[in-house]
């Protein structure tokens, strides 16, 4: 839930970027973060492990001005991918404003990413929130690998509602601004 601070003029929002592990959360909030001036911006944090590149999430403060005189700042936090670390993805997710599922696109991926879909509904509902009346978009990232699966079966099997989806290659940048732009929109809608 949005945090709006009267006295400061401040609107905080929290956006949550969920998928499975290595489908490349972490490397959309890296590629943000470089290509961003560093006075809109601040200290990207980043927890490694030995298996998983984020243990428990990337802050990003993003300062992206001010709407209707409230100085607006997203905060983007990703979720670790492997399966030990729901209850990690549970507290990440709570008080989201918005959510980006990042999706590896890769044929040898589809199932891991059915999987996390579903786990994401449920942890939504845990958390007293329903993905239909949410902000919530899809990038189908690493568009660029050999086995990557056609956009129109992702969308059918993976996209049920029908959200705003989006292609990328994370790495290179390509559909990163597009999804963070949408999802911001989409955040501030609901606001």
């Amino acid at each position: 839930m949005a945090l709006i601070n009267i006295a400061s003029h401040e609107i905080h929002c929290k956006i949550v970027y969920y998928g499975i592990g290595y489908c490349g959360k972490t490397t959309n909030l890296q590629y943000v973060h470089k290509s961003i001036n560093p006075s809109a911006r601040g200290e990207m944090l980043s927890i490694a492990t030995e298996t998983e590149r984020t243990l428990f999430f990337d802050f990003l403060p993003l300062d992206l001005g001010t709407i209707l005189g409230f100085r607006t700042r997203f905060h983007l936090y990703t979720v670790p991918g492997q399966i030990l670390y729901e209850r990690t993805r549970l507290a990440v997710l709570n008080g989201a404003d918005g959510i980006v599922f990042v999706v590896d696109s890769q044929a040898e991926r589809f199932e891991e990413n059915a999987q996390s879909i579903a786990e994401l509904e449920t942890n939504m509902n845990r958390i007293g929130k329903d993905l239909h009346n949410f902000p919530f978009v899809i990038q189908w990232n690493k568009r660029d690998m050999p086995s990557a699966l056609p956009v129109p079966l992702l969308e059918r099997y993976l996209n049920r509602r029908g959200v705003p989806s989006f292609e990328a290659i994370a790495s290179d940048g390509q559909g990163v601004f597009a999804t963070l732009r949408a999802i911001s929109k989409n955040v501030m809608a609901q606001l």
